[in-house]
């Protein structure tokens, strides 16, 4: 079971944290485990490659990615819009593959 936790500040992606294995399918070829890692790998580099935001990330093994981030300025709204998608694509593929994939989703003021 892949289990997502995403923390949002103000609407903003504060941090992430992707662990555990879907079990879908053989290793290398889990389609939900490909799912989960492209999203949270897609939504990494492109935080990580935007001007006016610090990301934190470890990958200490397979199965576990943690990511934290910060903007300032208008990379806030950047911020917002990567958080959306985060969530709205890791709500997807738990919806599509429940007994896989768990997400909980935290909102702070």
């Amino acid at each position: 079971m892949i289990q997502a936790e995403v923390v949002l500040d103000g609407g903003l992606l504060k941090s992430c944290r992707v662990q555990g294995h879907a079990g879908s399918g053989p290793k290398g070829s889990d389609i939900v485990c490909a799912a989960v890692s492209v999203l949270s790998r897609t939504v990494l580099r492109t935080l990580s490659r935007r001007e006016g935001i610090t990301v934190r990330s470890e990958a200490p093994e397979r199965g576990i990615l943690l990511l934290e981030a910060e903007g300032i300025g208008g990379s806030r709204e950047f911020l917002a819009a990567a958080g959306a998608f985060l969530c709205e694509g890791l709500l997807s593929v738990a919806e599509e593959y429940p007994e896989f994939c768990q997400v909980t989703i935290e909102r702070r003021n």
